[in-house]
């Protein structure tokens, strides 16, 4: 993802502090883009360590709500999980290659036309086993993902406070725009002093921001030469291409040869080995609802592999609707929380709170869903008898279905916080959450029943409740 900042922010930090771009002296603005592309590289470094690895394949891959509404074929979940790794990497090679054409020096040939490079390495005709002699992937890993961590650490503080320096210089205008429209003041009037003591305090606030701002462009990417800044990200970019193809080529078509046997080295904390054909699921692991909406191509190139994160319109990310029902979802949740057994002297205030998250989530439901629900609901509540136990199989109904649906629908929100451009997120460097346990690629259809099955057996939660709140005289 391209950093992009308002023009009127960036010609006031030109005006400010010099340097319109990358040169030889240094990154300049664009060493956020590049801290952006440092950090998304640190992260795909820290998705492919031993522990993220076995995590994927044990843990989110065999998730009971991604094997009911996306499906059980492990190896074709493993391409979409590769092909998200892969679509990163991509971005940071692009920034990478932006920055290399303006690279000069002994080291040009190789940044100028690192996008010819890359590409070469994704075939396989540029040879990874030439990437270990030549880029050391694994004997510089652990250098260069220290180095970069550190560099991302300082610009993101650089970040922060240049916009804390836009703040206060934003202040200092508005505060000139006052004093010169608040009239003459009579030499005499110890009104003057008073009213310039917070300008003299604004005016000590900026210079000691604007020295601050000084001393972390030195200690930042702000600094840093393009070339070396660059390297740094060419040769980690092809670092992490070597670490997806030995993890995933044994599973997953398309990827260039893993090194041989002979010529690999670990780097230290990041040691994944390949991943083994996954063995055939016993008969009582499957699951019988699941849904196997994709179907894998053969041979396939990395192109394509990058290219496979893109949903059929069949699933709730094609059809644009994954946040939309994530909300459903964990507004379901809440409400069912707000339902749980309480008090009497709680009845009244909870009846209150409940009428309002029902209102709330009445609204948030797409047209289809809303009319499948009450077609369900009238069915379900027919001749229906008001008692504890009717209530229990309810909430009972509804937890079980939330107990697979709920944590996808947090992935699903928290996958697109992840992603969001909040500095915050923008510099993160943790390994984020793969697209493949979020609905992105859940079957529509499936997704869809299972939401209105939870709203209706919450129907009949909160009718319930309303039965057993209502004063026995009503029925006279």
């Amino acid at each position: 993802m391209v950093l992009v900042m308002p023009r009127s922010w960036l010609a006031g930090l030109r005006s400010r502090l010099g340097g319109t771009s990358a040169s030889e002296d240094g990154l300049g603005i664009l060493a956020f883009e590049a801290a952006a592309a440092m950090s998304r590289l640190v992260s795909l470094h820290r998705s492919l360590s031993d522990e993220e690895v076995r995590r994927l394949r044990g843990d989110v891959l065999r998730g009971e709500g991604v094997a009911r509404l996306t499906s059980t074929d492990q190896p074709l979940l493993l391409r979409l999980a590769c092909g998200e790794l892969l679509a990163d990497l991509d971005r940071a090679a692009a920034t990478a290659a932006r920055l290399g054409a303006r690279c000069r020096g002994p080291d040009a040939p190789f940044l100028g036309g690192f996008d010819l490079v890359y590409a070469d390495a994704k075939r396989g005709t540029g040879g990874l086993a030439r990437l270990d002699a030549a880029v050391g992937f694994s004997r510089g890993a652990g250098k260069r993902l220290r180095k970069m961590e550190r560099h991302v650490a300082a610009t993101a503080k650089l970040y922060a406070e240049m916009d804390a320096l836009t703040e206060l210089e934003a202040s200092e205008r508005r505060m000139e725009q006052w004093m010169q429209h608040s009239g003459p003041i009579p030499a005499q009037s110890s009104s003057k002093t008073k009213r310039d003591e917070p300008s003299d305090k604004l005016l000590r606030e900026l210079r000691l921001q604007r020295q601050k701002v000084r001393r972390l462009r030195e200690a930042s990417l702000w600094s840093v030469p393009v070339h070396k800044a660059t390297k740094l990200m060419a040769r980690s970019v092809l670092a992490v291409l070597a670490r997806v193809s030995l993890a995933f080529a044994a599973v997953v078509p398309g990827l260039p040869p893993p090194l041989a046997a002979g010529r690999r080295t670990r780097a230290p904390g990041h040691s994944s080995g390949p991943l083994h054909q996954p063995t055939t699921m016993a008969p009582d692991a499957a699951i019988r609802h699941s849904a196997p909406i994709f179907r894998q191509n053969d041979a396939a190139s990395t192109t394509s592999l990058s290219q496979s994160i893109k949903p059929p319109a069949t699933t709730v990310g094609g059809s644009g609707m994954e946040l939309r029902y994530a909300n459903v979802i964990l507004s379901a949740e809440m409400l069912l929380s707000a339902l749980r057994p309480a008090t009497r002297d709680e009845d009244v205030q909870d009846g209150m709170m409940e009428l309002s998250m029902r209102d709330e989530l009445y609204k948030m439901l797409p047209v289809t869903i809303r009319s499948a629900v009450k077609a369900n609901l009238v069915e379900r509540l027919r001749g229906q008898q008001v008692d504890d136990e009717a209530a229990a199989a309810a909430m009972d109904a509804v937890e079980r279905v939330l107990r697979w649906l709920g944590p996808m629908a947090h992935d699903t929100l928290r996958w697109h916080d992840e992603r969001g451009m909040e500095r915050k997120q923008r510099f993160s460097m943790s390994p984020r959450v793969p697209m493949v346990q979020t609905l992105h690629f859940a079957d529509r259809r499936k997704a869809e029943a299972a939401i209105v099955e939870v709203l209706v057996e919450l129907s009949c939660v909160c009718w319930y409740q309303d039965q057993r709140r209502r004063p026995a005289d009503w029925d006279d």
